[in-house]
């Protein structure tokens, strides 16, 4: 006869094979968590990849094409600094700044804008909507029309307006903490009375101070210098370093400050080290080209649907950033018959995309 198993042995037995069958889950949830990281991060590469080569054939073709257009081989010897008669005035002195004015402003409006939205959790909160952008547009206007101001000085005026204004906006929502939807509201409220003093200002300029100033309300390239496009490029390389080295950080808060807390993150430093750069990149590019609308809105979400999520947004908004003001200009100036500022372009792609979120928040019953 066989002998009978005890119960002990038939519990280890069943003990072993649980065990074993918990081991081999663990094993394949963790296999299906590698994949998963791997194809993200595949995925985040080949974003950054094609939105790169896109903003370099953007470049190219702004350098190339326009009223006169000059071949590839010209425009490269332009840029290596050879002396190409015509093509040296208008691609050296004309089109070479203002494209580059235009990669270098898009970065900073979309690394702000998404570092923004990443921090408080709520696509609205970009800088022209909570009134950053608002408030530099408007110390610029009021510098030209009653101070007279020259390019120079109404950078430097609109730069401490804006960081002025994120601190007054920051201070008024604050309370005990700073909550995502009371920013945006206080941050709204601060735009609208910012932009009803500009209409002011306007209204009592003089003939010749008029166009100066209508570039300050809608965002231009117009006039773009190596002076501006190098004191972008310092403000990127700065605040731009900066930011990116929370990038970490910055999407750990996306679980909550507890859990970041939690996971080592310090939530208050981060958001002071992210706030204080964001607001320097949106400030300095401002400065240089005038608000140009919905950028800094628009380029985290188009950034969020095309990575995907798990991965920080960063770099792939800055990207997209870059490539909305070059192809906006582009369009701007030469597709549609009539040469408009690069920010009536972006405004016009900007706005119903706002509307889609209100309306989005207001059927699941969300808030702002």
């Amino acid at each position: 006869m066989r002998p009978i198993p005890s119960t002990k042995t038939v519990c280890s037995a069943r003990t072993v094979s649980s065990a074993r069958l918990a081991h081999r889950e663990s094993t394949a949830t963790a296999e299906r968590i590698v994949a998963g990281m791997a194809r993200r991060r595949l995925r985040h590469g080949i974003a950054l990849g094609v939105f790169g080569v896109l903003i370099v054939a953007g470049f190219v073709i702004s350098l190339m094409f326009g009223h006169s257009f000059y071949p590839f081989s010209d425009v490269l010897k332009v840029i290596m600094g050879q002396d190409v008669p015509q093509a040296g005035f208008t691609v050296g002195v004309l089109r070479l700044p203002r494209a580059s004015l235009a990669i270098l402003a898009g970065f900073s409006f979309g690394l702000a804008g998404v570092a923004f939205q990443t921090m408080l959790r709520n696509p609205l909160a970009s800088p022209d909507i909570i009134g950053i952008s608002a408030g530099a547009a408007a110390a610029a206007v009021f510098g030209i029309v009653f101070l007279s101001l020259k390019a120079a000085a109404v950078s430097m005026f609109a730069i401490v307006a804006g960081l002025l204004v994120a601190l007054i906006v920051y201070l008024l929502s604050y309370r005990g903490g700073v909550a995502g939807t009371r920013l945006i509201l206080i941050g709204i409220g601060v735009a609208a009375m910012l932009d009803s003093f500009t209409a002011y200002c306007l209204s009592q300029a003089a003939e010749w101070n008029l166009q100066d100033a209508m570039r300050w309300m809608t965002g231009s390239l117009n006039g773009a210098n190596w002076g501006e496009t190098g004191m972008v490029l310092i403000s990127l390389i700065l605040f731009g370093s900066l930011l990116l080295s929370q990038s970490r950080r910055l999407l750990i808060t996306q679980l909550g400050d507890d859990a970041a807390s939690a996971l080592g993150v310090a939530v208050g430093r981060t958001r002071l080290i992210v706030t204080l750069s964001a607001v320097g990149l949106i400030s300095f590019a401002t400065a240089a080209t005038g608000p140009v609308a919905f950028v800094a809105f628009l380029s985290g979400p188009i950034a969020a649907r095309v990575v995907g999520s798990g991965r920080s947004l960063l770099l792939p908004s800055a990207f997209i950033g870059a490539l909305l003001v070059l192809v906006a200009d582009f369009f701007g100036q030469f597709i549609l018959g009539t040469r408009y500022p690069v920010g009536v372009i972006t405004g016009v792609l900007g706005a119903p995309f706002l509307l889609y979120l209100i309306i989005k928040a207001n059927r699941v019953g969300g808030s702002l």
